[in-house]
């Protein structure tokens, strides 16, 4: 909780961030518990339509990126097809296939030239010995028709480290794909035959087409490039927020991958998914939200309106003390039958009230004079006890010594050392005599005090029966002081008191705030004794804070349940099985509230003692004025 600067928080803050954290108002509390609900509630929905929608298209998803790699695929297979079949179709090989058995210098001119690669379509052209010797080799830049050696120099290359016979694989003709140079390209490679398939190979004849972005874009239909960098055999589709980026690996003669494709295509699928999730938890929001509203309406209409009729017919009833009928409404509902059931407890108060007027006054004046008696048995308990010590007094001496002893100093014969030690004596008896008629006048002063109290109370009952007690200012402190020399004298128990020195002064009236003290202090000694240890402490604390002063009486007796707290105040009631009667803590209770205080009574347990606490407004002039 927050605090202020000097580490207190102010009344009405404090009170304002209670409201806050615990509403007292029902509407309020199930506005809160609609709004929760209806939390919970989309957030459930969200998630179960997240778990129901978004696999589903992450599924569609998956197969049109399947579908994506599949035609670019197809569309790598056909381009290098193409090359293939340009391959297969080279030439007339029934007219060549002397010559090229024999080849010559005007055989590469003839069959390779540059202006036939272009006719062809292709890029470069190479003749291979069935040995895997390189017979002749061309090849043609398609932007400027020339010669290009370092092309040609690459393909030689690539063509001596390709095992073409594993190419072809049995086949006449076949293709694959290789890297050349900063590029990449699509090679053919067919068995130079007959016509008629007659005779054997004469070679293989090779041609090669750069495969380019706008190549592979023409053939799959979706802008794609061509990344030289070589990766793995898998293929790999990136995500991002709108779009797939693609990579379909290209792999060459020897299985390994030589560069891969590379394009991006729209998140449809997942976009639409997406669209769909948005969409269906909007509308189930907005369902709800218009549920909740239409609830919360109906209930303010069918249920808190209705309760605040009846609450304000409460507070009427409350403020002017008028127990007069709810107007009902006719309702045969729950609310109905409320109204009905508050009518009926009404008037059977207004019988009640009736009744209770015509028996308050006998019930209060016997149980004032119950009460008054109570008290002044324990008022008259000291005296009882100091009679009975003085009773039971021995004298520290005996008169017949002290006689015998006066007797012989009388005698002129007495030797001077005897007569010194009988005067010593007599002298000692004496001052001994006169501690023990001290001690009986103290306690006999104890006993006048007690007796004063017993005059005072009844005295006070007399008044009381004539006018209401009024409120003093008096000092707590000197009435537990009071109180606690009377309880030194208790049967049963040595009790150890202690309490703080005043003044300490509260608004209270005297005599009754007196007995409620010794009431307390005899129950505790009872308590004490009751455990059988022969001892016992009881120990005040007295504070003051707003205002108000609160007097804690702690004592190490018997103690009680805390169950049979909320018992303790109620008439006739006692934790002792073997004692009757319970009046002295309900009159005290009581008493307390006539002071304008009040009285709590708290224990940890059986054998653990207990503590009364008592509140009282404080007697500080300054205070109570302030107040």
């Amino acid at each position: 909780m927050p605090t202020t600067a000097m580490g207190r928080v102010p009344p009405q803050l404090g009170r304002q961030f209670g409201r806050m954290r615990t509403p007292s108002s029902l509407g309020v509390k199930l506005v809160l518990i609609m709004t929760a609900v209806g939390l919970l509630g989309a957030i459930a929905i969200t998630l179960l339509l997240a778990i129901v929608i978004t696999p589903s298209f992450t599924k569609l998803e998956d197969k049109a990126i399947a579908a994506h790699v599949e035609r670019m695929r197809a569309a790598l297979s056909d381009y290098a097809g193409k090359v293939e079949h340009a391959v297969r179709d080279y030439g007339d090989w029934n007219d060549s296939y002397g010559y090229m058995a024999h080849p010559d210098t005007g055989f590469e001119r003839a069959s390779f030239s540059l202006p036939a690669l272009r006719n062809i379509g292709v890029d470069g052209v190479a003749y291979v010995e069935p040995d895997g010797k390189l017979v002749a080799a061309r090849w043609r830049d398609p932007v400027s028709g020339a010669e290009r050696a370092d092309m040609r120099k690459q393909m030689t290359l690539t063509i001596s480290r390709t095992n073409i016979a594993r190419v072809l694989a049995g086949r006449s003709s076949g293709h694959f794909y290789a890297r050349l140079g900063d590029g990449v390209a699509a090679i053919g490679v067919a068995q130079v035959r007959r016509s008629d398939g007659s005779g054997n190979a004469r070679g293989y004849v090779l041609m090669a087409r750069m495969l380019t972005a706008a190549r592979i874009s023409a053939l799959a239909g979706v802008k794609a490039h061509v990344d030289i960098v070589a990766g793995g055999k898998a293929t790999v589709a990136t995500p991002s927020s709108s779009t797939l980026t693609i990579s379909v690996p290209i792999t060459g003669a020897d299985g390994l991958v030589v560069a891969s494709t590379r394009f991006s295509v729209p998140r449809d699928v997942s976009l639409l998914g997406r669209r769909m999730l948005l969409l269906a938890v909007i509308g189930s929001t907005l369902l709800l939200l218009l549920v909740l509203i239409v609830l919360r309406r109906m209930i303010a209409r069918l249920v808190l309106r209705p309760l605040r009729r009846v609450e304000s017919h409460m507070q009427r009833i409350r403020m002017s003390g008028s127990l007069a009928m709810l107007e009902e409404d006719g309702r045969r509902d729950e609310v109905g039958s409320l109204g009905r059931n508050f009518n009926a407890m009404l008037r059977q108060l207004k019988d009640l009230r009736e009744q209770i007027e015509l028996q308050s006054f006998d019930l209060g004046r016997s149980e004032s004079a119950v009460a008054v008696m109570h008290n002044v048995r324990n008022a008259l308990n000291p005296i009882s006890t100091i009679l009975s010590q003085g009773i039971a007094h021995v004298p520290p001496v005996d008169r017949a010594t002290i006689d015998r002893a006066i007797a012989e100093l009388a005698q002129h014969d007495v030797p001077d050392a005897r007569r010194r030690k009988l005067a010593a004596f007599v002298t000692a008896a004496f001052d001994t005599e006169a501690i023990s008629r001290d001690a009986i006048r103290r306690e006999f002063l104890v006993g006048r005090e007690a007796m004063a109290d017993v005059l005072e109370i009844i005295g006070q009952q007399q008044r009381a029966a004539y006018e209401r007690p009024a409120l003093t200012i008096c000092d707590i402190s000197e009435i537990i002081a009071r109180n606690a020399t009377i309880m030194r004298y208790a049967e049963g128990a040595s009790i150890a008191f202690s309490f703080p020195a005043g003044p300490n002064l509260v608004r209270a009236n005297r005599v009754i705030l007196s007995q409620v003290i010794g009431n307390l202090f005899g129950n505790a000694t009872e308590s004490i004794a009751a455990r059988g240890t022969g001892s016992g402490s009881i120990a005040t604390l007295i504070t003051q804070a707003d205002g108000r002063v609160t007097i804690q009486i702690r004592d190490d007796g018997e103690g009680f349940s805390p169950k049979a707290a909320a018992m303790l105040f109620q008439r006739g009631f006692s934790t002792r099985a073997h004692k009757s009667g319970g009046l002295g803590l309900h009159w005290c209770a009581n008493s307390m509230v006539a002071m304008k205080g009040a009285l709590r009574l708290e224990s940890d347990g059986p054998g653990r003692g207990a503590v009364a606490i008592l509140t009282l407004d404080t007697g500080d002039p300054i205070v109570s004025q302030a107040s």
